[in-house]
């Protein structure tokens, strides 16, 4: 994998499926829209989606009345599907094109939320630059969101290798730096009806 182009990978993909032909499709992401509610945070808080394309938690976020969101992607393309799907909204969000295992955030945010993006990087080295990146991206006393594929779940996807996770594994990931509130176990169904098993657990930076 040593030449394997991350992005090359995920712009092609983006280029080439449709919003509803990839695995991660979700209508109505609930599980991370119950999150972020019960974090009782201001409808002026930072919130930033990593790995969050052309997911369809912005535009829920918005028609919430949340005012500060930043969705931060590898792919360029995702990132203009998703400007081209909200419109006029678009303008109300910041678009951030980088690669999070080597993220260096300029701001700080209340809730850093990440579905199915943390899973991706099984390198050492790649998974410690993402848990100093939040540490140095959240707020004190800000939520760390993350739902990443189980140990149940699939070992692939897009047809790349994933790191799979328990909650005592995830937990112990962050444990220098959080306190872990909740975790729930979540089966995605895909659009090619098959299923795929998350691990989702919120903490608090301490």
């Amino acid at each position: 994998m040593a030449d394997f182009d991350k992005k090359k990978h995920w712009e092609n993909i983006y280029e080439t499926k449709s919003v509803n032909d990839v695995s991660w499709y979700q209508p109505t992401p609930q599980t991370s829209l119950d999150f972020i509610k019960e974090s009782n945070i201001s409808f002026s808080a930072k919130i930033i989606d990593i790995g969050g394309g052309d997911s369809f938690l912005v535009d829920h976020l918005l028609n919430l009345g949340y005012t500060d969101i930043t969705v931060l992607d590898i792919s360029a393309k995702a990132i203009e599907k998703a400007k081209t799907r909200l419109k006029d909204n678009a303008n109300k969000v910041k678009w951030i094109i980088a690669d999070i295992s080597n993220f260096n955030p300029i701001e700080q945010y209340d809730i850093w939320h990440d579905r199915a993006a943390f899973h991706f990087l099984t390198d050492k080295q790649e998974i410690e630059s993402y848990i100093n990146s939040t540490t140095k991206g959240l707020k004190e006393n800000g939520s760390l969101i993350i739902g990443t594929f189980s140990t149940d779940g699939p070992f692939k996807c897009s047809g790349i290798e994933i790191k799979q996770y328990s909650e005592k594994s995830l937990e112990e990931c962050f444990s220098e730096s959080y306190r872990k509130n909740k975790c729930v176990i979540v089966n995605h169904p895909t659009p090619f009806n098959t299923s795929q098993n998350f691990v989702f657990c919120s903490f608090t930076k301490f």
